[in-house]
């Protein structure tokens, strides 16, 4: 048999001599939506994603010298046309990147009978983290839990016992994804003497809140929280600015942290916070070495390089190239299988000096997984809105593990049992 490095050096040899290496390689399907009420924030994220894995291609013919075919599968963020992708692709594929909570619920049962990750960065189902239970599901660097615990850290000025005796809302879509963070917010408030108020945002009602905002001005909250999507979020700030709600007592999730969003009130906006497990660096040396490959042969469609969601979509294409990097090393192969893949993703050591060495220094927090962490909970840092941009306003947060773990447990536990029969690895307990 070939060792890796051997299959490798041919498949350079097939990208110079005829490049049909291209259309094989390794399979990485998307599960893309660039279309539907959430395409103007999936396409930059998509965007992200698709361009770091042409480059790869295109610099150093693929991962370890095997090309990356790197495919989407439009689901209009339905999850009905989420599955229908699924299904499409898992024949040859090593990973599913599903991009939807909705989706990653229906395909997580899938997954142990189809032995195939799932890679869902920062989004997806909170107890995936627990690997003994979800041993094909992965959420890294940060999962929902982490985000809204950083959000009551850093809004309580990381003491959150100051939070006692306040109200908070969450603004938040009616849809899985918008209802991952109330265990936790709903523990933390019972824990803290803080006041939840639940504020839901229906898929039909995302452009026009003006019941929501009503409810809102009437509770008087202190802070706002927004755990919104594509259209929802736009929406959203404009009724702040145009209620007057102070910025500064308005936060989002990292997926509400959009600057077009933002760009559409300017300086009315100013203050307005997002968590953020990624951070954007148009300076990175990453950037150079995409201009030169990609951008300047034409093989791009991003319209702003240095957006947060473009790059948060370089850093997602890189963790999942990593997972691959480590599993060929570890498997001495090129072209692995999903059940290596698995392997792979379950250790992933993203530390500061392999940043450096990818030329993505400070562009994500330095995390590794293991057997039991599919997370690897990296932190985050708040981005403000300084009216032209997003700037990074606070130090490296982290989530108070103490709420986090015991929820995450609980909870892959109460699935497993709902799911029967679901096997469990016990070695990683």
């Amino acid at each position: 048999m070939k060792t890796w490095q051997e299959l490798a050096m041919a498949t350079a040899v097939g990208l110079v001599l005829g490049g049909a290496a291209l259309a094989e390689g390794i399979y990485t399907p998307n599960l893309a939506y660039r279309t539907g009420p959430f395409a103007a924030t999936g396409t930059p994220i998509m965007d992200g994603q698709k361009d770091y894995m042409a480059l790869l291609n295109a610099r150093d013919g693929g991962i370890g010298g095997v090309a990356i075919n790197f495919e989407e599968c439009e689901t209009g963020y339905s999850t009905e046309k989420g599955v229908e992708c699924y299904e499409r692709t898992k024949a040859d594929a090593v990973v599913t990147q599903p991009w939807s909570t909705g989706i990653t619920l229906q395909v997580l049962p899938k997954t142990n009978v189809d032995k195939i990750p799932i890679l869902a960065p920062g989004y997806g189902f909170s107890p995936m983290s627990d690997g003994a239970v979800f041993q094909w599901a992965f959420n890294p660097p940060a999962s929902y839990w982490d985000g809204a615990s950083m959000i009551l850290n850093e809004i309580s000025g990381g003491d959150p016992a100051s939070l006692k005796g306040k109200k908070i809302v969450l603004l938040h879509l009616d849809h899985p994804f918008g209802k991952e963070p109330i265990p936790l917010l709903e523990t933390m408030a019972k824990e803290y003497g803080f006041d939840l108020v639940l504020v839901p945002v229906g898929l039909k009602e995302m452009q026009n809140q003006s019941a929501q905002w009503l409810q809102i001005r009437r509770e008087r909250p202190d802070f706002v929280i927004m755990w919104g999507w594509g259209a929802m979020n736009a929406a959203a700030i404009n009724e702040a600015v145009k209620t007057k709600y102070p910025m500064d007592q308005f936060v989002g999730v990292w997926w509400a942290g959009h600057d077009a969003d933002l760009k559409q009130v300017g300086e009315a906006g100013k203050g307005y916070r997002s968590i953020s497990w990624s951070m954007p660096q148009p300076d990175a040396p990453i950037m150079a070495d995409l201009k030169q490959y990609v951008y300047d042969k034409g093989n791009s469609t991003a319209e702003d390089p240095d957006s947060v969601f473009y790059q948060r979509g370089l850093v997602i294409s890189m963790m999942l190239a990593e997972g691959i990097r480590t599993a060929q090393q570890h498997f001495d192969v090129g072209e692995i299988t999903p059940e290596q893949l698995r392997w792979g993703l379950e250790n992933l050591d993203i530390s500061d000096e392999r940043l450096a060495e990818l030329g993505m220094t400070g562009m994500v927090p330095p995390f590794k997984t293991s057997c039991d962490n599919h997370t690897g909970h990296s932190g985050g840092w708040m981005l403000e809105w300084d009216g032209t941009r997003f700037v990074q306003s606070s130090d490296l947060l982290q989530a108070d593990a103490s709420f986090i773990r015991p929820l995450e447990v609980k909870a892959a536990e109460e699935y497993a049992a709902e799911n029967q029969p679901w096997p469990i690895n016990e070695d990683c307990k």
